[in-house]
């Protein structure tokens, strides 16, 4: 009898043991179920619009024209004048509606239930966008999202710098970034056919679209079979560019006033003036360029003048320090805000391209003193700046190893030229 109480309690345990596995698979199954019905449902994404809600929304896009405001954009979409006068009041801490430009791009949303526009979005420029709420009436601005490209390229130079580096899909800001870069090493209006560079930087994108750069993250030159790096490294609170050996590229004044201009005149004791008709002295360097080119500060100084005079034009005078002093002659107009007693910075706009005064056509007349006497800019030793200080050049050599390897890896890209057919 004790036997066959010792199987049956058993039997009993075994039950009670199956059963407690099979309602614990049960309760995972289920749980399994619960989340596979849980994972599928996704909620829906909105439909959204500088960063509105459009499912219920009419879209029209336009782009302002000649001599519209604020007021002729919005009458289409029976705005009410009251609401427009009230908002371009309250907007001006945010965005003036007085400065609603030609060719800038707009957008107005309209509810499909009503002719009556609920937003207007109007893009100042191309990273930014302003939004018209003309329900409550609210303004506010946003930035548009901005990827950030890596870009590393090289190319070889067949008939200019800016040319080839603009096949190669390189904006204008690189170019002039680099050759600023490399303008006391480079004589950028003599380069040879096979010079070659490269370049790693990073790109600004918004909307497919490049708008900016970012600085350069290194770069390499080969002029006539000589290479110039370009290393950035960080003194003194400042990222400057060195070459491989620790001394800076840059110099206390930029190597032209100008961006990617060409020299029609240069420092002559005895040159034949094209409206005067006689020989004379020219003292200053003439750089050709389109009327309305930027005109820059070539170096930190102080304005002493800004004004219009006789032969000169308008024309600004800077003193950089106690030894020199430039002038920049025939300006179509001087930069704003710029007057006696401004500071300026090295590259800082000052003025633009124009033909005023004793001119023929448009170009930059530029002069500098040194101790007082005009010299031959093209012919000054310009003082460098500092090099790479003795307690940082083991941090230096680290990064410039880093940068030249990273410069080696990169491939001459070659532009084909285009085939054209008989």
């Amino acid at each position: 009898m004790k036997k066959y109480w010792t199987y049956g309690g058993l039997l009993i345990i075994i039950c009670i043991a199956f059963w407690i596995f099979s309602g614990n698979d049960s309760l995972v199954q289920e749980n399994d179920r619960l989340e596979v019905e849980v994972e599928e449902i996704i909620p829906e994404e909105e439909n959204l619009l500088y960063g509105i809600n459009v499912d219920d929304l009419d879209i029209v896009e336009g782009i302002v024209e000649r001599n519209q405001t604020l007021s002729t954009l919005l009458a289409p979409f029976n705005v009410p004048y009251q609401i427009i006068d009230e908002i371009a009041k309250k907007s001006k801490a945010i965005f003036d509606v007085k400065k609603i430009a030609f060719n800038k791009k707009y957008t107005v949303l309209t509810p499909k239930d009503s002719s009556q526009a609920q937003f207007f979005i109007y893009e100042p420029n191309r990273t930014e966008f302003v939004v018209f709420n003309l329900g409550q009436p609210a303004i506010y601005k946003e930035n548009k999202p901005m990827e950030i490209k890596n870009r590393e390229i090289g190319g070889t130079i067949s008939s200019s710098l800016y040319v080839n580096m603009t096949e190669l899909g390189l904006t204008p800001d690189l170019i002039d970034q680099f050759a600023d870069l490399y303008g006391w090493v480079v004589d950028f209006q003599r380069l040879q056919k096979d010079d070659k560079f490269k370049v790693i930087f990073k790109e600004q994108i918004v909307d497919d679209q490049i708008v900016g750069i970012e600085d350069i993250e290194a770069a390499y030159f080969e002029h006539m079979g000589q290479g110039y790096h370009a290393i950035p490294f960080e003194q003194n609170g400042i990222i400057s560019y060195f070459d491989e050996k620790g001394n800076s590229l840059k110099k206390a004044f930029l190597r032209d006033p100008l961006k990617f201009s060409r020299i029609s005149s240069r420092y002559s004791l005895s040159r034949f003036h094209p409206v005067q008709k006689r020989y004379k002295a020219h003292l200053g360097t003439d750089y050709a360029a389109p009327r309305g080119t930027e005109i820059r500060s070539v170096g930190d100084g102080t304005v002493l003048e800004a004004t219009y005079r006789g032969g000169n034009g308008n024309f600004v005078k800077i003193r950089h320090n106690g030894t020199y002093t430039t002038q920049y002659l025939h300006m179509s107009k001087i930069g704003n805000g710029i007057k006696k007693g401004t500071r300026v910075k090295q590259g800082q706009v000052i003025g633009y391209v124009g033909s005023t005064g004793l001119a023929t056509g448009p170009h930059l007349c530029f002069r500098f003193w040194k101790h007082g006497k005009q010299v031959d800019w093209l012919r000054e030793e310009i003082p460098p700046a500092e090099p790479i200080a003795e307690e940082n050049k083991l941090a230096f050599e680290q990064v410039k190893l880093e940068k030249i390897n990273k410069l080696s890896s990169i491939n001459y890209t070659e532009v084909l030229p285009l085939l054209t057919s008989n």
